[in-house]
C-alpha cells in the first residue's frame, strides 16, 4: 500500500484494538474455527467490523514459529512448550508450515479474495524467536555485549545460531502469508528490551543491540519491501529512546509501542512518515481494581490531545493485543468500548 493509507487513517481519527481474540471467544466452536482457515477469516473479518477498521489483523500468537522449528528437530509436541536449545542447532532442517500456520495463511486468504479489508499477517520478530528457545539468553547477550565472542563463549554460540534459524522459520512463515495475499505484517519483537539487554551496557554503545536485533529485522524489512508489503512493527517492552529511534529507521508503515512509553515523546524520534499507534494499558484492562473506565478515558484523552499538539499521525488503540480472560469479558469490553467511544480528538469513527 501507499504511504499515505495510513496517514489519512490517522488524520481521519481512526482508533481500534487489536482484538481479534476478544471477537473469537464471544463464538461457541473455538478450536472449530482455529482450524478452519475460513471460519478464521470470517472472524478476523467480524473483528475488523465491529472496530470500524479497514485492516483485517490476526491472532497474535506468537508460538507458532517456535512450534514449527521444534517440529522440524523431531522435539515431541508435549515438549515444545519448555523445549530449549543446549547447544548450537545445526540449522539443517527441513522446516514446514503448521496446521495453524496454514489456518492463517487460509485466513488471510479468506481476507483478501472475499472483503475489501487489508490483509495483514503476523509474525514474531528473530530476537524474541531466539529467547523462547534458549534457557538464559540474558547472560550471553550481555558477554557478547563485552565484545566476547560465538568462538570463546559456546552460550553466544548457542544465542547466535538459535538466532539464525529463528530468522529461517519466521522467514518461510512471511513468504506462505505474503503468498496468501498479506499487504501488510504485524511484526512483534516484545523481547527486544532493557530486560534482556542492560540499558547500562547500552550507554556505552549499541553494537550488540544492532546486531541481534536491528540487522535481522532490517533483513525482514527488505523481504516484505520486495514484496511491496508493509511493516507494522510492535514492541510493547520497556524500551530505552535510542530503541524508538532505532525502529523509527526501519521505516515500518506503523510503530506500535507499549504503555511503558509516552508516545507523544516518543513522535521526535520517530519520522513523520511512520504513524505511531497504541498505546493504553490493554494488558490491565481486565482489572477494574487496577484500572477504571474512567481512567482510560482519561488516558485516551491526554494521549490524544497531547499527539495531535505533536503533529504526528496517530492511532488512538492497544498497547498489545486484547485477550479475552474468562470471567473479565465484562469489564475488557467496558473499557475497549470507553476509549473506542469517548469523544477524544473529535468524534470516534
Amino acid at each position: 500500500m501507499k504511504r499515505n493509507y495510513y496517514l489519512d487513517l490517522a488524520a481521519g481519527g481512526l482508533r481500534m484494538p487489536v482484538g481479534t481474540h476478544l471477537i473469537l471467544h464471544e463464538h461457541d466452536q473455538v478450536k472449530e474455527i482455529l482450524a478452519d482457515g475460513q471460519k478464521l477469516g470470517r472472524i478476523l473479518e467480524e473483528a475488523a467490523r465491529r472496530f470500524h477498521t479497514p485492516m483485517a489483523i490476526p491472532l497474535m500468537n506468537l508460538t507458532l514459529e517456535k512450534t514449527a522449528l521444534l517440529f522440524a528437530d523431531n522435539v515431541p509436541a508435549e515438549k515444545i512448550d519448555s523445549y530449549h536449545f543446549s547447544e548450537p542447532p545445526s540449522g539443517r532442517y527441513d522446516i514446514a508450515l503448521t496446521p495453524e500456520m496454514m489456518v492463517t495463511c487460509d485466513a488471510l486468504r479468506y481476507i483478501a479474495q472475499k472483503t475489501d479489508l487489508l490483509p495483514v499477517g503476523m509474525a514474531i520478530g528473530p530476537f524474541s524467536l531466539m529467547t523462547k528457545l534458549v534457557a538464559d539468553p540474558i547472560s550471553p547477550v550481555f558477554l557478547a555485549g563485552t565484545g566476547a565472542t560465538a568462538e570463546e563463549e559456546v552460550e553466544i554460540a548457542v544465542v547466535e545460531k538459535t538466532l539464525e534459524l529463528a530468522q529461517k522459520v519466521i522467514r518461510i512463515y512471511l513468504e506462505a502469508q505474503i503468498n496468501a495475499g498479506a499487504k501488510a505484517v504485524f511484526l512483534c519483537e516484545p523481547a527486544a528490551n532493557k530486560v534482556y539487554f542492560s540499558p547500562k551496557q547500552l550507554e556505552e554503545g549499541y553494537e550488540v543491540f544492532d546486531r541481534y536485533v536491528m540487522e535481522p529485522n532490517r533483513r525482514n524489512r527488505e523481504f516484505l519491501a520486495a514484496h511491496d508489503v508493509d511493516l507494522i512493527f510492535h514492541d510493547c517492552g520497556e524500551l530505552t529512546d535510542e530503541m524508538v529511534r532505532r525502529f523509527g529507521t526501519l521505516d515500518p508503515a506503523i510503530l506500535s509501542l507499549g504503555s511503558s512509553r509516552k508516545l507523544w515523546e516518543d513522535a521526535r524520534l520517530v519520522p513523520k512518515t511512520t504513524v505511531l499507534y497504541g498505546n493504553l494499558p490493554s494488558k490491565h484492562f481486565y482489572s477494574d481494581t487496577y484500572l477504571s473506565e474512567r481512567k482510560v478515558v482519561d488516558m485516551a484523552r491526554e494521549l490524544t490531545d497531547k499527539m495531535r499538539a505533536t503533529g504526528h499521525p496517530f492511532i488512538l488503540g492497544s498497547e498489545c493485543d486484547v485477550l479475552s480472560v474468562p470471567n473479565c469479558e465484562a469489564s475488557i469490553w467496558n473499557k475497549v468500548n470507553a476509549f473506542m467511544e469517548c469523544h477524544c480528538g473529535g468524534r470516534p469513527n
